[in-house]
């Protein structure tokens, strides 16, 4: 029975995990302009019930289609997720002295690993449903952390977002971290990517990011 909870776990995991990469990867799937007006665990609400319908509704997702996410992702990431300061913070200090350039090509290679680690996952999202916490923030926030479960078979998984109020008027709430199963996803990266920083430089690192997408690819 414990291995089978564990099994129970580990699969509702995976699930989490393609939810938690749906949300920091595809979202804005309503219209960008509610954003501005709605507080950030309304916004997580409503573009989790949204993904998770989408990705129900899709089969070429289910499926494992890596352009049909790939896609996806291009089409809607920008608006909902501050991406630049996703991989800043994964980075760390080496991101300051990397050039414009090498700034654009980690983005770039950071997207594809988030995307081809997390698109087989994406088929195994059947029916999981959102469950929200309640948030502790003052009016005046600018950074908040929105807490949710992911509930299904199994036990619940947490799935928690960290979001900033973006300057500027009608701009709204960006996601900018994500927490699975009490690992923040920027902070995993940050010791890996540290590494190849402290070994390669950065023209190392975003050769090493560069070759495992390569040999991901031959995979998929």
């Amino acid at each position: 029975m414990k291995a089978k909870n564990m099994m129970n776990r580990r699969t509702l995991g995976c699930s989490a995990l393609s939810l938690a990469a749906a949300m920091a990867l595809s979202l804005g799937l309503s219209a960008p302009a509610l954003a501005a007006d709605e507080a950030p665990d309304a916004l997580i609400k409503r573009l989790s019930t949204d993904v998770l319908s989408t990705v129900k509704a899709d089969k070429a997702i289910q499926g494992g289609d890596l352009s049909r996410v790939i896609a996806l992702v291009d089409k809607t990431v920008m608006p909902n997720v501050n991406f630049r300061r996703m991989t800043a913070a994964a980075v760390g200090p080496g991101w300051r002295q990397a050039t414009p350039e090498q700034q654009k090509r980690l983005q770039e290679e950071f997207k594809i690993l988030l995307v081809r680690t997390y698109a087989g996952a994406l088929a195994q999202v059947s029916d999981q449903s959102i469950a929200m916490k309640p948030m502790r923030a003052a009016p005046d926030d600018k950074e908040v952390v929105v807490r949710t479960e992911v509930r299904g078979h199994g036990d619940p998984v947490q799935l928690d977002y960290r979001l900033e109020k973006t300057p500027g008027q009608g701009a709204g709430w960006k996601i900018y971290d994500l927490n699975v199963l009490g690992v923040w996803l920027v902070e995993t990266y940050r010791g890996q990517f540290a590494q190849e920083i402290g070994a390669s430089g950065i023209d190392g690192l975003i050769a090493t990011l560069s070759q495992r997408n390569k040999a991901n690819a031959k995979k998929g």
